[in-house]
């Protein structure tokens, strides 16, 4: 294990999502922290919260420019979902990326009350959402909520897909059949969403012109 790679998160418990977020913070000392030491700590996790930590910043405050990079990273992840991949790879340039731990820490700490709250309710179930062949059709909607992120949409544009990320990246990470058919709704619901705010941009654009 190379200098400054924490311990692998995943142990014989299946610790819980609020768990295995903690961890990340936790298990880093140092003031920046490698995207490709976060992913190696997930392991076979990494798709999963991958996901929920891409979805996280859309639902809080942060700079400009984050939706687009969380959403060029949700197609990357997506993609290889359709490809049946089983672990997530990243291209060196984006391995080697750091962020802040001050970052890391105002995005973890700020869902983990919220997400204790799914936790109480959620447990492995309806084990097909989360089947080999249900991770595929999980791939491509993973992709298009990335796309949707992308869009310039102003001021809350990117809640919407970035609340059914989360729900999607939680119920992956759970085991939760019946969260990830949520996710499924509420992918559909902010696809109708997105829709409506462009055709809004769109005709008051016209209406300018």
């Amino acid at each position: 294990m190379t200098e400054g790679t924490g311990p692998p998160i995943v142990d014989h418990r299946s610790p819980r999502t609020s768990e295995l977020l903690s961890a990340i913070v936790t298990a880093h000392s140092a003031e920046r922290i490698g995207v490709g030491e976060i992913v190696h700590a997930l392991r076979n996790r990494a798709f999963g919260l991958s996901i929920l930590l891409l979805g996280l910043p859309n639902c809080l405050p942060m700079p400009p420019g984050i939706p687009v990079i969380c959403g060029v990273l949700l197609c990357l992840v997506g993609a290889q979902m359709l490809l049946g991949r089983d672990e997530l790879w990243l291209p060196r340039w984006l391995a080697a990326r750091t962020i802040s731990r001050t970052l890391l820490e105002k995005i973890v700490h700020g869902a983990l009350k919220w997400i204790r709250r799914f936790e109480a309710y959620s447990r492995p179930r309806l084990a097909y959402f989360s089947s080999a062949a249900a991770r595929l059709v999980l791939g491509g909607v993973v992709v298009v909520l990335g796309l949707l992120l992308m869009l310039p949409i102003p001021i809350f544009g990117n809640l919407p897909p970035g609340i059914a990320v989360c729900i999607l990246g939680l119920g992956l990470v759970e085991r939760d059949g019946a969260f990830i058919a949520a996710g499924l709704v509420a992918s559909l619901v902010s696809l109708g969403v997105m829709g409506l705010l462009s055709w809004l941009i769109f005709q008051g654009a016209l209406a300018v012109i």
